[in-house]
C-alpha cells in the first residue's frame, strides 16, 4: 500500500509515543549533575549558560531541561542549544546568577517527544490548519531506497533539492535562493540540524543580503538564542528573535513612557491655558467697559467745552440765536447746571475708569500666556488628535503590554531555527509559511522533516551532501525505528 503524508505522520506518531515509553521505562529522564556554571550572555528574559557535563553525559539539542541551582535559588525552565566535549549550552527563562557552582538538570525527553507527538496527530486531524500537499511530495523522497533526486519525478516546482558536496557552494547557492524568494514577498522557514549550522547559515544569508543591499536585520529572524557570536563577519545575536523581541518592545516602552509624558504635559496645560484663556475673556470685557467709559467721558469733556464756550460768549450772541436757545431751555442758569451735571457725571466715570484700570492691571498678568506656552500646546493637541483623542490615548497606556510573540514573527520573511524548535515549540502551531528549506537535509531525521514540512503551503527544498544520506543508508522510513 503506498504511504501517505498522514499514514507517514501517524506511524511517525506512534513511534514517539513508543519512544515516551522506553523513556519512562528506562529512566532516561534521571537527574545530571552538572557544575562550572557561567552566564554566556543575555538579551531580554533570556539567558544561556555553560555547565560542565559529567563524563559520557549526552543531552540532544533542544532538549527541554528544569535548572536547579545548587544554592537554594528558585529553580528554572531552559532548553539545550548544544552538547559537546563535555560542555552543555543552555537557554534558560531566568537568571540565575553570574556562575554557578553546581546545578542539578532535570531532562524532559518524555514531554518534549510527547509534544511533537501531539503535533503530528494535529496536522492529521486539522486539516484546515495544516497543508499537507508539499508533505505528500516529500514522502516518495524520503522512502526512496535509490537516487534521492529522482524520487519525486515531475515535483519540481514544489520539491527540489540542491546536492552539493562543497558546503560553502552549497550555502551561497541557498543565500541566492532566499534572496530571489523574498524578492518574491515569500515567507521562508530555513532548518538546519543544530544550532551552529542555523547561526552559520544565517550569517551566510545575512552577508549576501548586505552584499545585495538589504536590510537584514529586517528580514532575518534566527529563532532561539545564538551559540556563535559571529558568522560570516556579521552579529549573529542581533537577528535573534529574543534580542528583536527585546529591542521592538524596548521601543514601544519608551513610546508608551513618550505618549505618557505627552499626555500628562497636555492635562496638565489645559486647565492652565483654560483658566488663561478665561481670564483673557474676562479682560476684553473690561477693556471694552474701558473704552466705553473713556468714549463716554470725551463726550462729557466735549459737552462741558461746548458749555464753556457758549457762556464766555453769551452776551456777545446775537440777540436771535440767545432767543433760539431759550426756547429749548438753554440759558445760563441751565447751561450752568448742565456743566455740574456733566462734570458730576465725569466724577462718577473718572472712579469707574479707576476701577477699570486696576481690574486690568490684575488681569494682565492672569491672562498672559508664555512665549513657548501656547506653540507647545498646539503641538500637543496636534499629536493627540491624530492619535484618536484622549479617551484613545488613556486606553493605550491602561491596556497591558502584550508580547504577541506569533505577529511579531509572522513579520519575519526568513525565520532560522532547528527541527526540533520547531516542532515541538507551541509558536510554529500557529504560524504558516510559503517555502520551506532545509540545509544539511540528510542529517536530519525524517520524522522531524515532516514535521516542518506541514508548515508550508508552496514549495519545499533539501540542501545537503548526498554521500551523509548513502553513510546513514538513506532517511529512516517513517514509523520504523533508526
Amino acid at each position: 500500500m503506498e504511504l501517505t503524508a498522514r499514514t507517514c505522520l501517524e506511524t511517525c506518531a506512534t513511534r514517539l509515543d513508543r519512544e515516551v515509553q522506553r523513556t519512562n521505562e528506562a529512566g532516561l529522564d534521571a537527574p545530571v549533575m552538572v557544575t562550572r556554571g557561567t552566564l554566556r550572555h543575555s538579551v531580554g528574559g533570556l539567558h544561556v549558560y555553560e555547565f560542565a557535563l559529567p563524563a559520557g553525559c549526552l543531552l540532544p539539542i533542544d532538549l527541554p531541561v528544569s535548572i536547579v541551582p545548587g544554592d537554594e535559588q528558585d529553580a528554572t525552565e531552559g532548553v539545550v542549544l548544544s552538547c559537546h566535549d563535555g560542555v552543555a549550552l543552555v537557554q534558560t527563562v531566568d537568571a540565575i546568577g553570574a556562575s554557578v557552582l553546581s546545578a542539578t538538570l532535570i531532562p524532559d525527553r518524555a514531554g518534549h517527544l510527547g509534544t511533537i507527538a501531539t503535533r503530528l496527530r494535529d496536522m492529521i486531524s486539522q486539516a484546515d490548519a495544516y497543508n499537507l500537499g508539499p508533505s505528500e511530495r516529500l514522502v516518495p523522497l524520503l522512502l526512496s531506497s535509490g537516487d534521492p533526486g529522482q524520487a519525486a519525478p515531475g515535483a519540481s516546482a514544489i520539491l527540489t533539492t540542491m546536492w552539493l558536496e562543497d558546503q560553502s557552494l552549497r550555502r551561497q547557492k541557498v543565500a541566492s535562493l532566499v534572496l530571489e524568494l523574498i524578492r518574491a514577498n515569500k515567507r521562508i522557514l530555513l532548518i538546519g540540524p543544530d544550532h551552529r549550522s542555523s547561526d552559520e547559515m544565517a550569517g551566510t544569508i545575512a552577508k549576501a543580503m548586505k552584499a545585495s543591499g538589504l536590510m537584514y536585520k529586517t528580514w532575518i529572524s534566527r529563532y532561539e538564542m545564538s551559540i556563535l557570536s559571529q558568522a560570516s563577519g556579521i552579529a549573529i545575536h542581533e537577528l535573534g528573535f529574543e534580542a528583536q523581541m527585546h529591542q521592538f518592545y524596548a521601543k514601544s516602552r519608551a513610546d508608551k513612557a513618550s505618549l505618557r509624558r505627552k499626555y500628562d504635559r497636555f492635562r496638565e496645560l489645559t486647565p492652565l491655558l483654560a483658566y488663561k484663556g478665561q481670564k483673557q475673556k474676562d479682560l476684553d470685557e473690561v477693556r471694552l467697559l474701558e473704552w466705553r467709559l473713556l468714549t463716554q467721558l470725551s463726550e462729557l469733556q466735549a459737552k462741558i467745552k461746548d458749555v464753556t464756550t457758549i457762556l464766555t460768549e453769551y452776551e456777545n450772541l446775537p440777540l436771535w440765536r440767545r432767543l433760539g436757545m431759550q426756547t429749548v431751555g438753554k440759558n445760563i442758569e441751565s447751561l450752568q447746571q448742565y456743566r455740574v451735571l456733566y462734570e458730576q457725571q465725569i466724577r462718577e466715570l473718572t472712579k469707574e475708569l479707576e476701577i477699570a484700570k486696576v481690574r486690568i492691571d490684575e488681569l494682565v498678568p492672569e491672562a498672559a500666556v508664555p512665549k513657548d506656552l501656547r506653540p507647545e500646546f498646539d503641538d500637543l493637541k496636534e499629536d493627540i488628535t491624530k492619535l484618536g483623542g484622549t479617551k484613545k490615548i488613556r486606553e493605550l497606556l491602561a491596556a497591558e503590554e502584550n508580547t504577541n510573540r506569533q505577529a511579531f514573527i509572522q513579520n519575519r520573511r526568513l525565520v532560522i531555527s532547528t527541527p526540533a524548535r520547531i516542532a515541538s515549540d507551541p509558536l510554529f502551531a500557529r504560524v504558516r509559511f510559503d517555502v520551506l528549506i532545509v540545509d544539511d537535509a540528510p542529517q536530519i531525521d525524517s520524522t522531524m522533516l515532516l514535521a516542518a514540512a506541514g508548515l508550508v503551503r508552496e514549495r519545499i527544498v533539501l540542501s545537503g551532501d548526498l554521500r551523509e544520506l548513502a553513510a546513514r543508508g538513506g532517511w529512516a522510513k517513517p514509523g520504523t525505528e533508526s
